[in-house]
């Protein structure tokens, strides 16, 4: 017999209450956040905008997605800001329709050197749809080459150059990339979907002087409901927002701009540069411990909220890794390395992130200790009973 959906939504929190998750684009969403997502806000049709819209009865929900876009453009110290976006994805195809025809040349990183699926990999539509090349990190140091990268956009002429990234555990030099995209007459667009809220918090570059569209979602380092922001120069939002709307979607979803909302409330609290560096501390915490356990940190450490373990010397793949954690109540994913031999889907390394463990109170001692378990765990004892009692002693709120 199939169990009732309440029923498995329970047994989701439960598991969640009782595994400790590392993926480094997870985290637990503010209390608030949760109960706007399940408010009256969900009832409403808003196609349009703020304003403009195409239904009546929209009065309310303009004052929540115009006061969104105000707190957006304050805790990111942008111009412009679209939070209709309703994933990261899709955003990044709003964009590229907004600046590209089809066919024009991206410059983007490479998916196995740390890049994303929608940064044009074969197996994304924005691939078939654009013409991408992708740039590559220094397979000896794991680190971006910008006389490299100047050098590729001299030869390829992008009329886009992508940068933000997904499995990169270095700060960026966003006024380099810009000069590079300048020299060539591209645009730059920064996706930092991983880091917005470290870059919020202070801990990070911002790219918001320098690139030209700036794209996150808001369920990672933010904490925020599953969405996306655009952000952009005053001079191209007429152009995002019609690439948005009626571009690419109808009716937002309010209760998400709603989460949006307060969770950039809360980016804007002291304590939420608190919340930052402790997230960076635990992450660099965890690295040199695994580097002492004999682990190969690919770029030899982190600036932000993750990194990548190359476990060649280890004799385990990516994949199994990830399946052994997962049976002790420690989730990672699977995680290609630079210049991988190994395919995608069982590839050589394992990336682990910090915002979620952070986000349940740990410190760097305790990410420590964590990475000690996840040894244990992977040289073959089994953890799970003292995963569940560190999950009782850092309880998700």
């Amino acid at each position: 017999m199939n169990k009732s959906i309440i029923k498995l939504i329970n047994e989701e929190t439960k598991r969640q209450a009782e595994t400790i998750t590392l993926i480094a684009s997870e985290n637990y969403a503010w209390p608030e956040v949760l109960e706007a997502l399940g408010s009256s806000l969900s009832n409403k049709y808003s196609e349009g905008y703020a304003g403009k819209r195409y239904y009546p009865g929209n009065e309310i929900i303009d004052q929540i997605e115009t006061q969104t876009i105000s707190l957006a453009k304050k805790v990111f110290k942008v111009e412009h800001a679209n939070v209709q976006a309703l994933s990261g994805g899709q955003a990044n195809l709003i964009i590229y329709s907004a600046l590209l025809k089809p066919g024009d040349k991206v410059l983007a990183l490479r998916l196995d050197h740390g890049g994303h699926l929608s940064h044009g990999h074969s197996a994304n539509i924005s691939s078939k749809l654009y013409n991408f090349e992708y740039y590559q990190v220094n397979e000896k140091t794991g680190l971006l080459n910008m006389s490299a990268i100047r050098q590729q956009a001299r030869d390829f002429k992008p009329k886009l150059i992508v940068a933000g990234y997904s499995a990169y555990s270095r700060d960026i030099d966003w006024k380099e990339l810009k000069k590079i995209a300048k020299e060539v007459g591209a645009y730059l667009l920064a996706d930092i979907s991983h880091t917005a809220g470290l870059i919020a918090g202070g801990q990070l570059n911002s790219p918001a002087l320098h690139a030209d569209v700036i794209m996150t979602t808001t369920h990672k380092s933010l904490r925020g409901p599953r969405s996306a922001i655009i952000m952009c120069r005053s001079s191209l939002a007429e152009t995002i927002d019609k690439a948005l709307f009626p571009g690419f979607q109808g009716g937002p979803h309010d209760n998400a701009i709603a989460g949006v909302g307060l969770c950039l409330e809360k980016v804007l609290k002291p304590a939420w540069v608190i919340y930052a560096k402790q997230v960076i501390k635990n992450a660099q915490a965890m690295a040199k411990e695994f580097e002492k356990l004999n682990y190969q940190i690919v770029s030899d450490g982190t600036d932000n909220h993750l990194f990548v373990i190359d476990l060649t010397n280890k004799n385990i793949t990516g994949k199994e890794a990830e399946i052994i954690l997962a049976k002790n109540n420690i989730l990672v994913s699977r995680s290609t390395i630079p210049g991988d031999p190994r395919p995608p889907y069982n590839p050589s390394g394992i990336r682990l992130g910090t915002p979620a463990i952070t986000t349940r109170g740990f410190k760097a001692k305790d990410a420590v200790a964590l990475a000690r378990l996840i040894d244990q765990a992977l040289t073959g004892k089994n953890v799970k009973t003292a995963v569940k009692a560190l999950c009782q002693n850092f309880k998700i709120s």
